[in-house]
């Protein structure tokens, strides 16, 4: 999967690279404005979107008609798709898959605010909640889709997940987790630890993700707090320990896939689906490695979503429900190097990262200490004034 941006149209093709392309704890209220992106009019924290007494519980909004109305406009990530599931749909329905591309959560947020319209999106598990919390989201009912029992009869977690009660305006796509990929051929074996990426071996041959949550949640891990902390103290310590390793530092870029078979990196903050790609398709994968950090790493789910204003929901619904046919679930896991929670494809997930133990993510993998949640605006500005802070150098 290719973390590039386009905004263009056009029937998929295969693009030159992958995913280069995450119930609230104590810690973690619940922010319903996304900084920058006004999904809502509230600065203060409250419950998980879709809980018990919510606007979004209390939605009289009436189901989505199942069927073509018209063709799908798609908006994820480059490349995250395998083209021959997308044609397979086109030529089945007699419609065209228009995609458009993000690189960034906070880029897709951003053009959903300004009233984009897309038919189908894939946020994260944050950005899920963010989105349906703001009323951007419709409600999906999974009794419509004849293959989503292969997801909630068969995995407990995802029936009822923090982010989305019981998955009210979502279906789960992939699960992934957060670690360093390297070259082992130039840097030898690592020590597991978050500090490796500060290694005088790979000295301005280092990439971070061009990821906000990503980059802090590390340095976060790296100290010993909470990985969404937004208390004054642990973000000036953080932004000090970034501040430290940012000399040391090629760039910020989600192209993980590529810098590494491409020379560019040495080493960088990867996600493990995208290294399940690098170590599959190198000539030698015994040239790379992928280790998760002993101070922590972040997991996370991608999901479907289908935004309010979508103006072809009945499609985006034949979409989900084809994505879910095991056969394109398959072909997916391969793809893409990330699982996908759907019975009876756990065996090629399973065969796909025999090699690679480091890459296995499992549901039992995401607890919500580990994974990205949102704060109340005024912490997410200052998360948010760190990372400018820190990429500004």
């Amino acid at each position: 999967m290719s973390r590039q941006s386009s905004e263009e149209s056009f029937e998929p093709s295969r693009e030159p690279s992958r995913r280069s392309l995450l119930r609230a704890g104590a810690a973690g209220a619940v922010a319903l404005t996304a900084a920058g992106c006004g999904f809502t009019g509230s600065n203060s924290a409250a419950g998980a979107a879709g809980s018990p007494g919510s606007a979004a519980a209390a939605s009289t909004e009436p189901p989505i008609d199942v069927k073509v109305d018209g063709d799908l406009v798609y908006f994820n990530w480059a490349d995250y798709v395998d083209p021959s599931v997308f044609d397979g749909f086109q030529k089945e329905y007699g419609v065209k898959v228009v995609q458009s591309n993000f690189d960034s959560m906070e880029s897709m947020g951003a053009k959903l605010a300004a009233g984009n319209k897309y038919d189908i999106v894939f946020p994260s598990a944050k950005w899920t909640q963010r989105l349906a919390a703001g009323g951007k989201l419709h409600r999906i009912d999974h009794t419509a889709l004849k293959n989503a029992p292969a997801i909630f009869d068969h995995y407990d977690y995802f029936q009822d997940p923090w982010y989305d009660d019981a998955s009210s305006h979502s279906v789960p796509f992939t699960m992934y987790k957060t670690g360093i990929g390297w070259r082992k051929d130039k840097l030898g074996d690592l020590t597991g630890s978050w500090q490796d990426l500060w290694s005088p071996a790979a000295n301005g041959d280092v990439f971070l993700l061009d990821d906000e949550d990503e980059v802090l949640g590390m340095a976060a891990l790296k100290l010993g707090l909470a990985i969404n902390t937004a208390d004054a103290g642990d973000l000036a310590k953080i932004d000090a320990e970034l501040k430290n390793l940012r000399p040391r530092l090629r760039g910020f870029s989600s192209d993980d896939y590529n810098n590494l078979l491409n020379g560019n990196a040495l080493m960088t903050q990867a996600w493990s689906g995208d290294m399940v790609s690098v170590l599959n398709q190198a000539k030698d994968a015994s040239v790379y490695g992928f280790q998760t950090a002993r101070e922590g790493s972040p997991v996370n789910t991608d999901c479907y979503v289908i935004p309010a204003n979508a103006e072809h929901p009945g499609t985006a619904m034949l979409f989900i429900d084809y994505m879910l046919r095991p056969e394109n679930v398959t072909k997916n896991i391969e793809y893409i190097g990330y699982p996908m929670p759907v019975n009876g494809t756990e065996d090629a997930y399973a065969k796909l990262v025999a090699q690679f133990p480091q890459c296995v993510i499992k549901t039992e993998d995401l607890v919500t200490n580990r994974m990205f949640q949102n704060g109340t605006a005024a912490q997410g500005h200052a998360r948010d004034a760190v990372w400018t802070d820190v990429k500004a150098g």
